[in-house]
């Protein structure tokens, strides 16, 4: 596989058969291989225990498992997005194709739009601003699609001030990059490769730490359909629709189901519904300091973040740092307590009796000794006292005797001292 990987395009999870997660993987990873089989993908799929080939995988950079890399000549890129079949597919046929795919016609234009949510186009000739977007793609074609095409292909409605230009669309609508405004243009694709409004989960605000942006979350519960929840959900829907043009460079908006995540994110208890807004890139908050009754409340609630006037909670500091493995620990045994009691007790309880054990014998190993020495001493004093008695007693003369010495043999002598 080493020598002649580069003749073919490849797609290999790197696994460790003790790791459970790799495990969970393994029926996934057979159906990828299958479907991409079955289909004549020229991606072959396979897999590599990075235990037994640990010299391999530390060539391709693998340092946790499971690992998945589509090998295409010199470059190997790794795949950060969800565990499934599809999403696993779908990053296989967009990194092993062209890197700048051309739309020819107005008829592929339309078709790309409708397959895919989000996609950047270069318009124009060759210019630097077209290495910098060939840079841009050989790095983030990871995670979308890039493409290239005349100003005559693409709809109507696009008007462009000037030529060259990178546009991306999304959201039904497109956004023109401005060097000025925007900066580097590799950082301005990594922000807008998300639509505006999504459905978060942990890893979704895992990869919009990248982006720098503030995200706005609408934390319901999806199953109770009151008006409460339903309410706060369609006011941040609006606010990404009809503020996008305020918002898209500095937000990103979106619910979520539940507040478990969210709780552990911020080591508190939110309750729901609520709105939250959270600084992926640096772990601060802002919490509400109004009643969101309707879009213009909220904006209005994103303008004080903005200009400084609400508070931000959280953060990375020190304190915040101790806070967190506190709270892990306890998050951590909380959990094991819940899902296996016995576990747990034995886990706990076999450390902490040990140690009692231990504290239990130094305290009575001290108490013994200190109470055998103690003993000696009285005793030795005892017999000291009782032999002195004996001996005043043995000198003084008894009653109706005559006031003679008495006179004790060496034998006498000789037991006393003993």
């Amino acid at each position: 596989f080493k020598d002649n990987r580069k003749d073919d395009i490849w797609l290999v999870d790197f696994y460790a058969p003790w790791c459970g997660h790799c495990k969970k993987l393994e029926p996934i990873w057979n159906e990828v291989g299958l479907e991409m089989k079955n289909i004549g993908s020229p991606v072959k799929v396979g897999k590599m225990d990075a235990t037994s080939y640990s010299s391999i995988a530390s060539e391709f950079g693998v340092r946790g498992y499971p690992t998945i890399k589509l090998l295409k000549g010199d470059l190997a890129y790794n795949y950060r997005g969800p565990r499934t079949k599809d999403d696993i597919i779908e990053f296989a046929h967009r990194v092993s194709g062209a890197l700048i795919r051309p739309l020819p016609s107005q008829q592929m234009f339309e078709h790309v739009q409708k397959r895919h949510r989000v996609f950047f186009v270069y318009i124009g000739g060759e210019s630097p601003l077209k290495e910098k977007y060939i840079d841009a793609a050989s790095e983030l074609i990871v995670y979308t699609y890039f493409f290239s095409a005349s100003e005559e292909v693409v709809p109507e409605y696009v008007t462009l001030k000037e030529r060259p230009a990178v546009l991306v669309f999304k959201d039904e609508t497109y956004f023109v990059y401005d060097e000025y405004e925007d900066g580097d243009l590799s950082s301005w694709i990594n922000r807008e490769r998300f639509q505006n409004y999504l459905t978060m989960d942990g890893f979704l605000l895992y990869e919009l730490g990248d982006t720098g942006k503030l995200v706005a979350i609408a934390v319901i519960d999806e199953k109770n359909t009151s008006i409460e929840h339903t309410r706060l959900k369609s006011v941040i829907q609006e606010v990404a629709r009809d503020y996008r043009d305020q918002f898209h460079r500095d937000f990103q908006f979106g619910h979520m189901d539940g507040n478990d995540y969210i709780n552990t994110l911020l080591m508190d208890e939110l309750k729901v519904p609520t709105v939250v807004v959270l600084n992926t890139s640096n772990q601060q908050y802002f919490l509400l300091d109004r009643q969101i009754r309707n879009a213009e409340d909220m904006v209005q609630f994103i303008n004080n973040i903005l200009d400084g006037t609400v508070e931000a909670q959280g953060g990375d500091s020190i304190l915040q740092r101790l806070k967190r493995i506190v709270f892990d620990a306890k998050s951590t045994i909380v959990s094991i307590f819940k899902s296996s009691p016995l576990m747990g007790c034995f886990l706990f309880g076999l450390p902490l009796g040990v140690i009692s054990i231990m504290c239990y014998g130094i305290y009575t190993a001290d108490t013994d000794g200190g109470y055998i020495e103690e003993r000696y001493e009285v005793s030795r004093s005892e017999s000291e006292s009782q032999e002195a008695t004996e001996a005043s007693k043995e000198q003084e003369p008894r009653s109706g005797d005559a006031l003679v010495p008495t006179v004790q043999g060496p034998k006498d002598v000789l037991e006393k001292k003993k």
